[in-house]
Parts: C-alpha cells; sequence; structure tokens
C-alpha cells in the first residue's frame, strides 16, 4: 500500500486519540500533516471530515442517552431541556462558521498559528485551572438557557486551529458551573450537531473537487479515527475527573513550543 493510506492511518489514530481531549485535534492534524508532507484532498476537507468519525463513537456510546432523550422528548421536561441546551450552544457556532469560513480556512490552518494557539490555551488552561469554580450543575439538563448560550459563544473560539474545541467547551463549562465530568460530556454531545454541520458544509464547498482516490483516503481516516475514538472516550472522561486539565495545559505548551523551534529552525 501506498505511503498516502499509512499517512491517513496515522492521522486518524492522531485524531481519534486528541478530539475529546482539550489538545486541539485540528491543531494535530496539521502540524504532523505538515511534518509528514500529507497532501490529501484539497481544501482541508480530510481534517474536518475524520473529526465526524471520532464524534460518531459518542454516538454509539451514549446511543442509550442519546435515544432515551429523543423518545422521552414529547412529555419529558428534563429531556427537552437537554436538547433545548445543545441546540441553543450549537446556534453561535453554526452562524458564525459559516460566515467566517472561508477566512478560517485559508489563513488560519498554519502550523505557526496552530503553534502559538496551543501555548496561549495552555497557559489560559493554567490560569483557569488556578481559579476556584463553584460546582452548580450536574447534569446537563439542569443548565440554564443563557449558560448554555455562553459556552456556544466560547466553543467559536476553537475556529481558531490549536484552541481546541472540546478544551473551549469544557473550560467554558467549567467557567459556567458545571462539575468536570458534567462539562467534558456536554462537550462530547454538543459536538455531534457542531461537527456534523461543519462537515456537512465541506462536502458541500468542496466535494466537487474530491476525487475517487481522494473520497478512499478520507473513508480510511473517518474509520481509524472511529475505533480509535471507541478506546478513547471513557478514558478521558475518567482522567478528566480525577486530574483536571493540567496534564493537557504543559502538553500543549510543550508540543507548541517545540513546533515553533522546528518552523524557525527550516
Amino acid at each position: 500500500m501506498d505511503a498516502l493510506f499509512w499517512q491517513a492511518v496515522f492521522l486518524g489514530l492522531v485524531e481519534g486519540l486528541t478530539e475529546f481531549l482539550p489538545v486541539s485535534s485540528t491543531g494535530h492534524l496539521i502540524l504532523l500533516g505538515d511534518l509528514i508532507g500529507f497532501q490529501g484532498p484539497p481544501g482541508k476537507i480530510f481534517e474536518i471530515v475524520i473529526q465526524l468519525g471520532a464524534i460518531l463513537a459518542i454516538v454509539v456510546l451514549y446511543w442509550r442517552k442519546l435515544f432515551g432523550v429523543l423518545l422521552a422528548a414529547p412529555k419529558d421536561k428534563a429531556a427537552q431541556r437537554f436538547i433545548l441546551v445543545i441546540l441553543l450552544a450549537f446556534l453561535p457556532a453554526m452562524v458564525i462558521g459559516a460566515g467566517a469560513h472561508g477566512y478560517i480556512k485559508s489563513v488560519l490552518f498554519s502550523p505557526w498559528v496552530v503553534s502559538v494557539a496551543l501555548i496561549v490555551g495552555g497557559i489560559v488552561i493554567l490560569m483557569i485551572e488556578g481559579r476556584k469554580t463553584e460546582d452548580r450543575f450536574h447534569d446537563i439538563a439542569d443548565m440554564p438557557p443563557k449558560t448554555a448560550l455562553a459556552i456556544g459563544f466560547i466553543q467559536c473560539l476553537a475556529m481558531i486551529p490549536g484552541v481546541s474545541r472540546s478544551g473551549a467547551t469544557i473550560l467554558g463549562a467549567r467557567l459556567m458551573g458545571l462539575d468536570r465530568k458534567t462539562a467534558a460530556e456536554f462537550s462530547f454531545f454538543l459536538a455531534v450537531p457542531t461537527m456534523a454541520a461543519a462537515t456537512v458544509y465541506d462536502l458541500y464547498k468542496n466535494g466537487s473537487q474530491l476525487s475517487f482516490e481522494g473520497g478512499a483516503i478520507i473513508g480510511v481516516g473517518f474509520i481509524t479515527a472511529f475505533i480509535t475514538a471507541l478506546l478513547v472516550v471513557r478514558f478521558a472522561v475518567g482522567f478528566i475527573a480525577r486530574h483536571g486539565f493540567t496534564p493537557f495545559a504543559w502538553y500543549r505548551i510543550a508540543v507548541g513550543a517545540l513546533m515553533l523551534g522546528l518552523l524557525i529552525a527550516r
């Protein structure tokens, strides 16, 4: 098999490992793709679509919760509140993402941007972790609508590659009073509509440029990311609940600094 196939497998593994950790999966894909010389489909569509593979793992792992909410929604107020807060948190990304899509792809998908964002994000995490926060919400359905909307706006920061969608939403949720476990799970559930919409929009914009080989490469990355994420999600929730985010902050700073050094040395 050719090198492109194995590069897609490798990047799929990276996506599955990093999507649900506050280290920026997109940032890792951009940095590592640049390092190994990955020449995937045009328009950075590979990096976006394979994230949906990781998100699909959430649907599989939490299918009882998700389908239970959908079935109970017509009569159950808690289920209705769950759906409402997810949709409200998704709304800012849908509106802002559609408007800024072209700029993000053409300007911000850069190893330099990612490296700086990793370092800055790591410092921000250390600052937030150093603060005392009151855990006021222990269930997603208990969250007020305005809190969900605020977290949705914070999620939009992750449109800058290297910031981390999961990191932005989890830490935003922590600042808004969600406990660590609930914040992590809210980030996971919010990822489903967010990444599904991003994938559909990206395919709409760039699908005409896809070749058969390009589609196959995306498929390889998608499946690899899905399988890897299935194995990682439970670990991620448990690790974050026990150890917090400080280890990820130092990891981000180290990786960002290393990449800046490599970029400068080129």
